[in-house]
């Protein structure tokens, strides 16, 4: 029973670490915003608009893998794959799996989600296949989000609002900063400068579409966002030791602050606390699974 047990367990691990579990509520983080953008809706439309997105984000990055095996084996040997943790087929076969799940479920809101969603696949599709290859992959990286995003906001009651889009956009150009720092983890380059300058995009956002009592809130998380930027490049950009992963894994986690920035600090303090469980949760599931 033991011996089953203990396979039984490592097999879910396995499971996990392809699918980058530990990044999961920024996924649930982008879903909240973008609803709550366009308005909301009923509750069991938001929860079931998560479980979509978590099916797209975990078939998405078992493909990932399955794309990527020739390079793990000589760069990344402990990754599932290479490791002979988990065979190339049944990760083929469990990202396939997730992806039409995802489609299924995202087909129930409608034709705008439905296409949306499409775009969605098709961006994941793309980068899982030539990002190694493609210099500009951190574009299509962000292209996943923005989509992602703009999914989110077209299930809920409104749809997709002008500031759904343009904080889509903010996030995009969030992302394609912590990407461009992420390949130099992979190639073991020295990380550049000018990615960080992408990051401060959804700090920009945040100063020119708040207004009113809604500044003040909106300069206090811009604040806080631009706190944790700056003290998780410290680790690769100016520590005596460089950390990229340290980085990455931290700008991670922060795609839920700027979720909530997008937010302008709007809504009741019950959402804040989500947004903050989110992030608390990324955190603590990054000691347990890697992020990357």
């Amino acid at each position: 029973m033991e011996p089953h047990t203990s396979t039984l367990r490592t097999y879910l691990r396995t499971l996990l670490v392809l699918g980058r579990a530990s990044n999961l509520p920024t996924v649930w983080s982008n879903c909240l915003a973008g609803w709550l953008l366009g308005d909301g809706g009923p509750l069991s439309g938001l929860f079931l608009l998560m479980l979509a997105a978590t099916c797209l984000y975990t078939g998405g990055m078992f493909l990932n893998d399955a794309f990527d095996v020739e390079f793990d084996r000589q760069h990344r040997p402990e990754r599932p794959i290479p490791s002979g943790a988990i065979s190339r087929g049944e990760v083929w076969g469990f990202g396939v799996g997730w992806l039409m799940l995802g489609m299924v479920l995202l087909a129930f809101f409608g034709t705008n989600t439905g296409l949306l969603a499409f775009f969605l696949v098709l961006s994941i599709l793309i980068y899982d296949a030539v990002h190694k290859a493609f210099a500009f992959s951190p574009l299509l990286m962000a292209l996943c989000r923005f989509f992602l995003f703009l999914t989110a906001a077209s299930a809920s009651e409104t749809g997709v609002t002008g500031l759904a889009i343009w904080s889509a956009f903010a996030l995009a150009i969030y992302i394609v900063g912590l990407s461009y720092v992420a390949k130099s983890e992979s190639t073991r380059g020295a990380p550049r400068y000018w990615p960080c300058f992408l990051l401060a995009a959804p700090l920009v956002l945040g100063y020119l579409v708040n207004e009113g009592e809604y500044r003040r809130r909106g300069m206090v998380l811009a604040a806080l966002l631009a706190y944790w930027i700056l003290r998780n490049i410290h680790f690769s950009y100016w520590s005596a030791e460089k950390n990229i992963p340290r980085t990455v894994s931290g700008l991670l986690a922060g795609i839920v602050l700027v979720d909530l920035l997008a937010l302008g600090g709007g809504g009741n303090v019950w959402i804040g606390l989500v947004f903050i469980l989110f992030f608390a949760a990324t955190l603590v599931f990054q000691r347990f699974i890697p992020a990357t």
